[in-house]
């Protein structure tokens, strides 16, 4: 019997203390998300007041963030580039009434995140917007769950439905697994860019794949053809999504970036389409005046067999088309350098 009371009572002790990490951790979220909205608020706030002051509003608007944006990134870092800040703009000009005054405390801070608000500005009719936003804070969805039920028209099959206990319950069981995500916040690069800390997404890449991306950043920078180190992981971000690349580099004797990806399997068709799209995204993102097309490099690799495939688009220029494969390296070097990492990587395994 003693036994039993001792059981409880040290379950009743386990359970507060764990009561009190649950507690911290929403409190440390609500801060961030709370000080994140704020921040994003009052410089959308800032912006608009600062417009009004143009006599071309159009012109004058234009150029406060293009000045804010080149100010902001040499200060701070990222997520502050021009497009952010019109979001912010817009931003404030769409929840105008968002409670985020300084006087509001954590522990009363909103449950949606940035990313939430990122993705309600894309929905045009305000009435379903609303809607939306209530839904979102009342029952805790994350910001997958939201998007998804946006993009399924959520809102208008609940309105249009008989049965809306159905469509409800299946919406649970489809997005269950995006509720689950705890880590899903603090993951999410906005965020991050917000703290200021690097973007790492390794918790995503399997240790092979890590080993052999090491190996062909190291090849490239010893190649000697005018590679230089751009980025590793580097986040592109669409009006829509977010993409990550896995190596960047510019080579100055193209005068171009080389985008590599690397994926641990057999090529498939999406793998070649989605490679195309990251040299379209960074020809139209990255890409400067005088800066000739993106070269992408995607690498598959099988048990039997390496793959290299390389891609270069909107290019008229048949001279450079014709010429930059002497500067990169050919489909056989490729090869053996995942083929000599893939062979050490197994052989670390067995001993």
């Amino acid at each position: 019997m003693e036994k039993v009371i001792n059981n409880k009572r040290e379950n009743l002790f386990l359970d507060s203390l764990k009561d009190i990490v649950k507690s911290a951790r929403r409190f440390a979220y609500n801060s961030i998300n709370l000080a994140q909205l704020r921040q994003n608020w009052l410089i959308g706030q800032k912006i608009v007041i600062q417009e009004l002051n143009g006599n071309d509003r159009a012109e004058y608007g234009k150029h406060i963030i293009e000045i804010a944006s080149k100010e902001l990134t040499a200060e701070f870092g990222k997520g502050f580039s021009e497009r952010s800040l019109w979001k912010f703009k817009q931003f404030y000009l769409t929840f105008k009434d968002l409670q985020i005054l300084p006087t509001m405390s954590a522990e009363s801070a909103p449950l949606l995140s940035w990313s939430h608000y990122e993705r309600l500005l894309r929905v045009k009719d305000s009435n379903v917007r609303k809607w939306y936003e209530e839904e979102a804070t009342k029952q805790m969805w994350s910001y997958r769950t939201l998007n998804r039920n946006i993009n399924t028209l959520y809102y208008h099959r609940m309105l249009s439905s008989q049965a809306k206990d159905i469509v409800e319950q299946e919406m649970h069981d489809k997005t269950s697994e995006f509720q689950n995500d705890k880590l899903s916040f603090i993951k999410n690069p906005a965020v991050l860019e917000f703290l200021g800390l690097p973007e790492n997404r390794s918790y995503t890449e399997s240790d092979l794949e890590q080993a052999i991306i090491d190996q062909m950043q190291n090849f490239l920078l010893e190649l000697g053809k005018g590679f230089s180190f751009v980025a590793r992981q580097q986040l592109i971000r669409t009006d829509t999504s977010e993409f990550y690349i896995d190596l960047v580099f510019y080579n100055y004797l193209l005068n171009c970036f080389v985008i590599i990806e690397l994926k641990n399997h057999a090529i498939t068709h999406q793998d070649i389409g989605q490679l195309d799209m990251y040299v379209r995204l960074y020809d139209d993102l990255k890409k400067g005046e005088h800066d000739n097309p993106t070269i992408g490099i995607l690498l598959c690799t099988e048990t039997d067999k390496t793959i290299a495939r390389y891609s270069v688009l909107n290019d008229n220029n048949q001279l450079f088309a014709s010429q930059y494969m002497n500067y990169l390296p050919t489909e056989e070097e490729l090869r053996q350098v995942i083929e000599q990492q893939k062979e050490i990587f197994l052989s670390q395994k067995k001993s």
